[in-house]
């Protein structure tokens, strides 16, 4: 089966030499999303909840694109700049899944793209 490259409008051009995402075996492997906005490539930051959210919509534009929602999220993968602000990421994050979280981790890291506060990427499985 060959792998194929997910790549949504709604969701902020790459960066760098990658996909937004690759669909193998009816699996889903989105790369770390941060608060981008789509149509303008302005950096989202005003405040942390309002940066969570846009980097989960990116998220969920490329999970639509692939015919996949968040249900579908076995696996995400956190990275913050300050572990203070986890409480409040996990709220805005906590929203998105109201019913049988995906596995995760949440680590502190030194520097973002960007200088960004958050980056989520994700593993979904296709079902159907």
């Amino acid at each position: 089966m060959a792998n194929t490259v997910i790549n949504s409008s709604n969701a902020p051009a790459p960066i760098g030499p990658y996909s937004q995402a690759i669909l193998a075996n009816n699996v889903l492997y989105i790369s770390g999303q941060i608060a981008l906005e789509p149509s303008t490539g302005n950096l989202i930051s005003d405040d942390i909840e309002t940066e969570t959210h846009q980097v989960m919509k990116n998220l969920q534009a490329i999970l639509q694109e692939a015919g996949l929602d968040f249900k579908d999220v076995v696996k995400c993968s956190i990275f913050v700049k300050d572990l203070n602000n986890f409480t409040r990421i996990n709220a805005v994050y906590g929203g998105y899944f109201t019913q049988s979280p995906p596995a995760r981790e949440t680590v502190e890291v030194s520097r973002l793209p960007k200088d960004v506060n958050v980056e989520i990427s994700c593993i979904a499985v296709k079902t159907s």
